[in-house]
């Protein structure tokens, strides 16, 4: 009965906010809402449903960082930022992990500068000021002790953390970082692909963005029968970022290795991906 009570729950409200959504758009709409908007909005009931809620910490006058945050810390519960890489923001990327990462945890998902709702007037656009941002947000929020999971350019900012506020970060897990990259690897594999960074992390056409997506998903191709004009209205909600290199974290790590996925393993093998972070954040060894 408990879990019919929450589905109904669920239900109703998708139909009150989608409603609520349209009735008050209707006087200022000059044409369709886009699909990219509608699904961000569905994304975003969805993240409350999962009991957490979007709140904003101002670090200063010039930075805001924004967060979807669990409703309610529990003690008996550790922290776990997560945090995401290029593309959309954080609702797109971690649609598939909040479910099960909210009920182990207390959960922090930030969007990290310049994607989603965070912003800066700041000229910095490195990683380590992402990282320095994330923390600072952290402390808004009263937590002072966390683990962090970054995925792709969020691994960066990810043991940035750990490497800059060590008293802050309990354990790291980093997905799909090249991390130990040299620029000469990283020269090789772009000369291999045929196109420049710039034009394939922030593309400009829908064929640029086919092939980050093909690159980076192993399994399937989720915009395989999407229109170019839907790939167009994606594109559009890219914000521009500067990518900072990194040096290798200390200590002593672990290797997970999923197999048959793709650098977008939040989206090839979403509940592997799960079980591994959840394994080792709750195991005790760091």
């Amino acid at each position: 009965m408990e879990t019919l009570h929450h589905l109904l729950s669920f239900y109703i409200s998708i139909t009150i906010a989608i409603s609520k959504y349209v009735i008050s758009a209707l006087p200022r709409i000059k044409r369709f809402p886009s699909i990219v908007t509608l699904i961000d909005a569905i994304l975003s009931l969805y993240f409350r449903f999962c009991n957490l809620s979007p709140c904003t910490v101002d670090l200063d006058d010039k930075t805001t960082v924004h967060f979807w945050a669990s409703n309610h810390r529990r003690f008996d519960r550790p922290s776990l930022v997560v945090i995401h890489g290029y593309g959309g923001n954080s609702r797109w990327q971690f649609v598939r992990q909040v479910g099960l990462l909210s009920q182990k945890f207390n959960l922090y998902v930030p969007d990290l500068l310049f994607f989603g709702d965070s912003y800066s007037k700041r000229e910095d656009r490195t990683v380590a000021f992402q990282a320095k941002c994330v923390c600072e947000g952290m402390k808004g929020l009263g937590v002072g002790r966390f683990s962090v999971c970054g995925i792709s350019y969020g691994g960066y900012v990810a043991y940035r953390m750990a490497e800059i506020h060590t008293e802050m970060v309990e354990k790291v897990v980093i997905v799909s970082s090249g991390i130990g990259c040299t620029e000469e690897q990283k020269g090789e594999m772009l000369g291999n692909i045929g196109i420049a960074a710039l034009d394939l992390l922030l593309p400009a056409e829908p064929d640029h963005l086919r092939l980050l997506v093909n690159l980076s998903i192993y399994k399937y191709d989720p915009f395989k029968w999407a229109p170019n004009f839907i790939l167009k209205d994606f594109i559009n909600c890219y914000k521009k970022i500067l990518e900072g290199m990194g040096r290798h974290l200390g200590g002593q790590p672990k290797l997970g290795i999923i197999k048959d996925t793709g650098h977008a393993a939040n989206v090839d093998s979403p509940d592997s991906l799960n079980e591994m972070i959840v394994s080792f954040v709750l195991g005790g060894s760091k």
